[in-house]
């Protein structure tokens, strides 16, 4: 009876380990939520590059309540070869790479902000079924940064 009490605690465990590293992945369509409105405001898609990091790009712009049009069809604030980049299709990630640590975290990537042109470095941490990331932009360290909710829509 003792070894089918430890053989069942095993399977479980081995059962637990292995739905980790099955994990479903960040690729596919998340609606960005604003930190500073609360409204949503673009939709990205990411997926995986070749290289085997991740990346996102604007597939959608929403405007705010009370306004016909997104705030800006260009990223009119962004420097060099960025600058008057069309914000629609403009890669917004890229470089993340998922933790083999911490499946649920992929960091040592940059994200862009099209509103300000500023780049930061990024981190995304996700819930446990994949339906939430909360992506983290940050300079230096991460305790200097903002965190953008962003909610999957496939």
């Amino acid at each position: 009876m003792k070894s089918m009490s430890i053989i069942f605690i095993y399977i479980v465990l081995s059962n637990l380990f292995i739905s980790k590293t099955w994990a479903q992945d960040i690729t596919g369509m998340w609606k960005v939520i604003d930190d500073k409105s609360g409204y949503a405001r673009a939709k990205v898609n990411i997926y995986k590059s070749n290289d085997g990091s991740y990346e996102g790009k604007i597939e959608e712009v929403y405007p705010l309540p009370g306004q016909s049009a997104p705030f800006s069809n260009k990223c009119f604030r962004c420097k060099g070869e960025l600058k008057d980049t069309p914000v629609i299709g403009m890669r917004i990630l890229y470089g993340l790479k998922r933790n083999i640590d911490k499946p649920e975290e992929y960091s040592g990537g940059n994200v862009i902000d099209p509103i300000s042109g500023n780049i930061y470095k990024g981190k995304i941490k996700t819930n446990a079924s994949v339906t939430r990331i909360n992506l983290r932009g940050y300079i230096g360290t991460s305790a200097l940064g903002r965190t953008q909710v962003w909610m999957r829509m496939d």
